[in-house]
């Protein structure tokens, strides 16, 4: 599936984590974006998969892509959205058109 995927794990003892994930849930929800979870506690290949799209072997969820292009972690998406950029950060340009007004979504 192309589209806005999120790499997280269903399975985690660092409220951390579990608080970012959720923060990146509530801001793509907020949009009203559509994403694919990807749960990388089911598979070490998951994971491995997720930390070389990152380009950092210690990556940790949440980690966020639209289609193969890395977007970003929770923080940088805390960021994007603090900035009013979250189409930007996930590579939507027809997002940022439609918040100037510029078409119709």
């Amino acid at each position: 599936m192309a589209g806005i995927r999120v790499y997280y794990t269903s399975v985690t003892g660092s409220r951390e984590v579990k608080q970012r994930q959720l923060e990146v849930l509530r801001i793509l929800d907020g949009n009203h974006m559509k994403y694919e979870l990807v749960d990388v506690s089911i598979s070490e290949r998951l994971l491995q998969e997720m930390r070389d799209k990152a380009g950092n072997p210690n990556a940790i969820p949440p980690q966020i892509f639209n289609g193969e292009q890395y977007c970003g972690d929770s923080r940088m998406l805390y960021e994007a959205t603090e900035n009013e950029e979250v189409g930007k950060f996930l590579k939507m340009a027809t997002m940022e058109k439609a918040a100037r007004g510029e078409i119709a979504i």
